[in-house]
């Protein structure tokens, strides 16, 4: 992985972040986030993945369906943010669209992804922390904007 600071005014920052092949892409981003003490962004990311697993998740069962793609797929759309979990380290909440060979796409929660050739990303510091809560009543973590 490769970063770089781009932009930096009034408390946010902007890195653009570039994985290497054979890097997952959930945990680095992750480290990444926990390095640079980002309590609260947004992030956009484009590639491709070798192989990736995406979510849907079940209300009733209060976890996610794994939905696994085993091919090369292209990064079409990853679209999330970053915020303080419970545990007090930063949270990554990423959907992606997955293009396939045939054209056909695959969606969802991003629970992992292989990179290659490479995953693309750009992280909008916001200029405040955000928190993430785990709420047992839905079996998921969201952004508490009264924390």
């Amino acid at each position: 992985m490769k970063s770089q600071l781009v932009a930096e005014s009034a408390g946010q920052r902007t890195f653009v972040v570039v994985l290497d092949p054979g890097e997952e892409a959930f945990a680095t981003l992750t480290s990444f986030a926990v390095d640079q003490d980002i309590g609260g962004a947004s992030l956009t990311a484009l590639g491709a993945f070798e192989r990736a697993t995406v979510g849907w998740f079940d209300f009733n069962e209060k976890t996610y369906r794994k939905i696994p793609v085993q091919e090369q797929c292209e990064v079409l759309s990853a679209i999330g943010d970053v915020a303080i979990g419970d545990d007090g380290k930063p949270s990554l909440h990423v959907h992606a669209v997955l293009g396939l060979r045939d054209g056909s796409t695959k969606g969802g929660h991003l629970l992992e992804g292989i990179v290659r050739p490479t995953l693309e990303v750009t992280l909008v510091e916001a200029p405040g922390h955000l928190r993430r809560r785990k709420r047992p009543e839905l079996g998921i973590a969201l952004i508490d904007l009264d924390a």
